[in-house]
C-alpha cells in the first residue's frame, strides 16, 4: 500500500478494523452509506431543452429544470462504483459523446421503507440548485416505476477517505489546501441557507486535477423555513457535533464542527473522540464532554483554530459569531491561503491521482455487479407516483 507524503501507512488490520466500526456506526444513524462516486465532464449540449429556470426564494439561487432530461438507454453502465443500503452509483458513458459520468440509482421501495423520501427530494432539489468548484454537480434526472435515477460527475480521483488511510496522516500544508477548499465549498451553502451535515472524508472525492469535490448532498437540507435549525439526528456518530447528539435543535455550526473533525483526523490520522471498541454511546459521550487530546506535533496555529471549531460553546465556535465564516477564513492558521485563487483553482494540487485513462475508475473499490435487466422496466408497477415528483 503507497504512502503518499512520507508517513507509514495503517497496519492492514488498524485501517481495516476503523473503516467497518465507522461503517457500521453509521448504520446506527447514518442510514445510507455514503455514495462513492461521480464525474468531471460536461453533457454536450446540456442546455438543450431546459425550461426556464426560477429562483428558490429560500436560497436565492437558480433551480436548474433537470426532470426527464435523459433514459438509461443513453448511457452504458460499465461497473459499480459503490453500493449504499437503497440503491448504487454505476460508472457509464453517453452513447451519445463518449464522456464518463456516474448515475446514481435509488431503489423506490427501499428509500420508502427506510423513511428516506424527504432526504432524497432534498438531495434532487440542492443538488439542482448548486453549481461550484468543490460540488459534485448534478446533471440529469429520470425515473422508471421502480427506480429514481440521478446522473452526476465522475470524479475519478477516489475517496479522500482511502488517501488519508493510505498516508496515515497529512502533513500541514497538505491538509490546510483540502481543508481549505472544503471551507470553501460548506461556506457557500451556508451563504444559501443550506446545512450539508455529513461531512467525512468518505464524502469528498479527487478530481483528475487534484481538487476536491463534495459528494452525497442526502441529508443537505435547506433551513430558511425553519430559521436556520434542525432537529433531525442525522450525520455520521464521528463527526457529530453535541448540539445534534442532544438533539434541542441546531443551525449550520454543526458543519464547522465536522470542518474541525476533518482536520484533526487529516492531521492526526484518526477523528478527535475516536473510541477503540467503536461503542457509539462511548463516542456521544466523549463528544458530549468535548475533551480533545491534540498530538504535540499539531502546529500551534492548527491547534488554535481547531480550539475554535470544536468548541461545543456556540458562543465561542467560529462560524457562529457575529463575523460568521471570517472568522475561519481570517485566521492566522491560513494566512499563506489566497482564496481567490483557489476558489479557481489557481494552486496546484498537493496530489494528483495517476489516472490512465478517461474512465479510469481504479481508485474505487470493486462490488459484485447486480443483474441490470431489473432497470427501466416500464411494465412494472409504480407503487409511489406521486413520492417523487420533480424525477
Amino acid at each position: 500500500m503507497p504512502h503518499f507524503f512520507g508517513f507509514p501507512p495503517f497496519r492492514r488490520d488498524a485501517s481495516e478494523k476503523a473503516n467497518a466500526e465507522r461503517s457500521a456506526a453509521s448504520q446506527n444513524t447514518h442510514v445510507a452509506k455514503p455514495s462513492t462516486s461521480h464525474s468531471t465532464v460536461a453533457l454536450a449540449g446540456a442546455g438543450a431543452g431546459e425550461s426556464a429556470p426560477n429562483v428558490d426564494p429560500y436560497t436565492g439561487l437558480t433551480v436548474r429544470h433537470l426532470k426527464g432530461r435523459y433514459k438509461l438507454q443513453d448511457f452504458s453502465i460499465l461497473r459499480t462504483l459503490g453500493t449504499g443500503s437503497f440503491g448504487r452509483v454505476h460508472l457509464v458513458r453517453s452513447v451519445h459523446n463518449q464522456r464518463f459520468y456516474a448515475i446514481k440509482v435509488l431503489r423506490k421501495q427501499h428509500v420508502v421503507k427506510m423513511k428516506q423520501v424527504e432526504h432524497v427530494n432534498n438531495e434532487h432539489l440542492v443538488l439542482s440548485m448548486i453549481r461550484h468548484p468543490f460540488l459534485v454537480n448534478l446533471w440529469g434526472t429520470f425515473q422508471d416505476p421502480t427506480f429514481l435515477y440521478l446522473v452526476m460527475d465522475f470524479v475519478p480521483g477516489g475517496e479522500l477517505f482511502s488517501l488519508l488511510r493510505q498516508s496515515r496522516r497529512f502533513p500541514p500544508k497538505v491538509a490546510k489546501f483540502y481543508i481549505s477548499e472544503v471551507a470553501l465549498a460548506i461556506d457557500f451553502l451556508h451563504m444559501h441557507n443550506i446545512i450539508y451535515r455529513d461531512l467525512k472524508p468518505e464524502n469528498i472525492l479527487i478530481g483528475a486535477d487534484g481538487h476536491l469535490k463534495l459528494i452525497d448532498f442526502g441529508f443537505a437540507k435547506v433551513t430558511a423555513q425553519t430559521n436556520g435549525m434542525c432537529w433531525t439526528l442525522c450525520g455520521t456518530p464521528d463527526y457529530l457535533a453535541p448540539e445534534v447528539i442532544r438533539a434541542k435543535g441546531y443551525n449550520a455550526s454543526v458543519d464547522w464542527w465536522s470542518v474541525g473533525v476533518l482536520l484533526f483526523e487529516m492531521l492526526a490520522g484518526y477523528p478527535p473522540f475516536y473510541t477503540e471498541d467503536g461503542n457509539p454511546i462511548k463516542l456521544y459521550e466523549k463528544i458530549i464532554a468535548g475533551h480533545v487530546n491534540y498530538p504535540s506535533f499539531f502546529e500551534p496555529g492548527a491547534k488554535d483554530l481547531l480550539q475554535s471549531l470544536l468548541t461545543a460553546d456556540l458562543s465561542k465556535r467560529f462560524g457562529n459569531l457575529h463575523r460568521g465564516s471570517r472568522d475561519i477564513f481570517a485566521h492566522m492558521w491560513f494566512a499563506e491561503i489566497d482564496w481567490e485563487c483557489l476558489y479557481r483553482k489557481e494552486i496546484p494540487a498537493p496530489y494528483i491521482p495517476n489516472i490512465n485513462m478517461d474512465g479510469d475508475a481504479s481508485k474505487f473499490e470493486r462490488y459484485p455487479e447486480n443483474d441490470l435487466s431489473e432497470y427501466e422496466r416500464p411494465d412494472a408497477p409504480d407503487e409511489y407516483p406521486h413520492l417523487f415528483p420533480d424525477f
